[in-house]
C-alpha cells in the first residue's frame, strides 16, 4: 500500500503515529472512503468496524519550534474510527478517524452507501454516542429504547438515580431501585 500516494491523493489528511491511523476531515471522508474501495492499488472492499470515541476537552502540553513546552486547551470532540480490509490483496487493517466540529451538534457523513456493512454499526453509534450520520437510509435508535433521553457511552454522562423508567429493569438496576425504596420508606431521623 503507498500512504505517500494516499497523502498525495489527499492532502488534508493526516498520518498519527501514535494509533497507526489517518485522521481524515469530515468533508472529505466519503471521497477517501470510495478511493479506498475502488482504487485499484488500495481495493479496501471489507469494512469490519466501526466505533465510536468520546474525547472531552483536556489540557494539552506541546512543543514549540523553539523547543519550549506550552500548555493550552483541546476542545471536546466525538470520533468515528474505521477499520478497511483488502481481502482481495491480503491487506489491511487501514485506519480512518474522522472527528466531529464539537460535542454538542455532531454530525459525521454515513459510509452506509459505500458500504452496507456500516450500517447497523453507525446506528449503534448514533444511539450510544449521539453522532448524528447524514445519508443515513434508517438512522434510529438500535440498542436502547425510543424514550430513552440520552447517550450513555459519552464520558459526560449521568446514570439517573430514578430507576422506574426503564422498561425491564434487571440485575444491577432493580438492586439500586430497591435501594431507592428503601430510602425512600424510612421514617425521617429525629436526631436529639
Amino acid at each position: 500500500m503507498n500512504a505517500e500516494r494516499f497523502a498525495a491523493q489527499f492532502p488534508g489528511v493526516q498520518w498519527d503515529a501514535a494509533t497507526s491511523s489517518w485522521i481524515v476531515p469530515h468533508e472529505i471522508l466519503l471521497d477517501v472512503a470510495n478511493f479506498l474501495k475502488t482504487d485499484p492499488e488500495f481495493r479496501m472492499e471489507m469494512l469490519s468496524n466501526v466505533t465510536g470515541v468520546d474525547r472531552l476537552p483536556a489540557k494539552v502540553k506541546t512543543k514549540g519550534e523553539d523547543g519550549k513546552e506550552t500548555e493550552h486547551e483541546r476542545p471536546g470532540y466525538l470520533e468515528v474510527v474505521y477499520h478497511f480490509y483488502s481481502v482481495s490483496r491480503k491487506q489491511g487493517p487501514l485506519v480512518l478517524r474522522c472527528r466531529t466540529e464539537g460535542r454538542e451538534t455532531p454530525i459525521l457523513p454515513s459510509i452506509t452507501p459505500l458500504f452496507r456493512s456500516a450500517e447497523f454499526q453507525e446506528r449503534e453509534i448514533f444511539d450510544l454516542f449521539g453522532i448524528v450520520f447524514s445519508g443515513h437510509p434508517d438512522l434510529r435508535r438500535i440498542l436502547m429504547w425510543d424514550e430513552f433521553e440520552d447517550f450513555p457511552m459519552r464520558k459526560d454522562y449521568v446514570e439517573p438515580d430514578d430507576y422506574e423508567w426503564e422498561p425491564t429493569p434487571h440485575d444491577a438496576v432493580l438492586v439500586k431501585a430497591r435501594r431507592r425504596q428503601v430510602a425512600d420508606s424510612a421514617p425521617p431521623r429525629h436526631d436529639a
